[in-house]
């Protein structure tokens, strides 16, 4: 399924960044760009596109990198295909973008579902990812085990649960020009609650035909395959340790990822390894305060040895 027609407004939003298409793994993905250098490749999460990081693009690009954010499939202005949302081929649509952008590997930068598949995305293909940068989200085995084991875990990922159900979700995450994508973000935001027109520009994103859908198979999988024999394969392959620099970054009061889930993660990295918490954000460190999360994450990339 191509993209509806009715995404470009919704999608292509203005600013100092340039807007195309890639062909990458049998798709066509929208990306927004700006500036150059090494490519730093951004990836957000639920229930949000690649506008999440419109405060991180010119940072970046003056930083001195080529920075390029895209929607991952299903979502803002990429292909919907009826197929393809288990996180081994979302991972491989995001390398296949590093290697259509014609670049030999990127820092990957991810948010929620974006930083479960850079995780991903850095054991499958590690010669691809440059270093690893990961918001929001514990490592793979980490969140598998804290939604079997942990029951406050468990009831922080309810909405995960309530996505198995066939098409209500879908209709009501659509339902009143998607209201509930705007109470999901104030939920999960910290305690400054987000402008109206950045809940405006996710709900009409969330409207584009199929958006929901394609947005919900991900987890969908992720629960399903639980018990599942491409679920028992992919735990164990992410079981091979991360072999490139890795920054990570959380709220302090993040409502959907805890914090004691996501600090473990470490053990599955085999290289340096850099927890940072930001004290008093939620779910979008990125959003909530730019300048913090913008300042984190060039100093990073910059530093020659984050081992440090």
């Amino acid at each position: 399924m191509t993209v509806p027609d009715s995404a470009g407004a919704a999608v292509r939003l203005d600013g100092p960044w340039t807007h195309r298409d890639v062909a990458a793994n049998g798709a066509r993905f929208h990306i927004a760009e700006l500036g150059e250098g090494p490519l730093v490749l951004l990836l957000h999460g639920f229930p949000q596109f690649w506008w999440t990081w419109r405060h991180q693009l010119p940072v970046l690009a003056e930083a001195g990198f080529r920075a390029v954010a895209m929607d991952l499939r299903g979502v803002g202005g990429s292909d919907r295909t009826p197929r393809g949302y288990d996180p081994a081929n979302l991972a491989l649509d995001i390398t296949g973008v590093i290697r259509s952008l014609g670049e030999p590997d990127a820092a990957l930068v991810g948010h929620d579902l974006g930083g479960y598949l850079a995780w991903t995305a850095a054991v499958m293909r590690p010669k691809l990812v440059r270093r690893l940068v990961v918001a929001s989200s514990p490592h793979p085995r980490r969140w598998r085990a804290a939604m079997l084991r942990d029951v406050r875990q468990s009831t922080a990922s309810s909405h995960v649960w309530g996505f198995q159900r066939p098409w209500i979700p879908e209709r009501q995450l659509v339902a009143d020009d998607a209201a509930l994508v705007g109470r999901l973000i104030r939920d999960w935001w910290g305690p400054v609650a987000p402008d109206a027109e950045v809940l405006d520009a996710y709900r009409r994103a969330m409207s584009i035909p199929s958006t929901a859908h394609c947005s919900i198979e991900p987890y969908r999988w992720m629960v399903r395959s639980l018990a599942r024999p491409d679920g028992f394969q992919f735990n164990r392959r992410m079981k091979l340790p991360v072999r490139v620099p890795t920054l990570h970054l959380h709220g302090s009061l993040d409502p959907v990822a805890r914090v004691r889930s996501a600090a473990g993660s470490g053990q599955y990295v085999e290289a340096p390894y850099r927890w940072r918490l930001f004290d008093g954000l939620g779910h979008f460190p990125h959003e909530e305060d730019p300048v913090a999360f913008s300042t984190e994450l060039i100093n990073w990339l910059r530093d020659p040895e984050p081992d440090r």
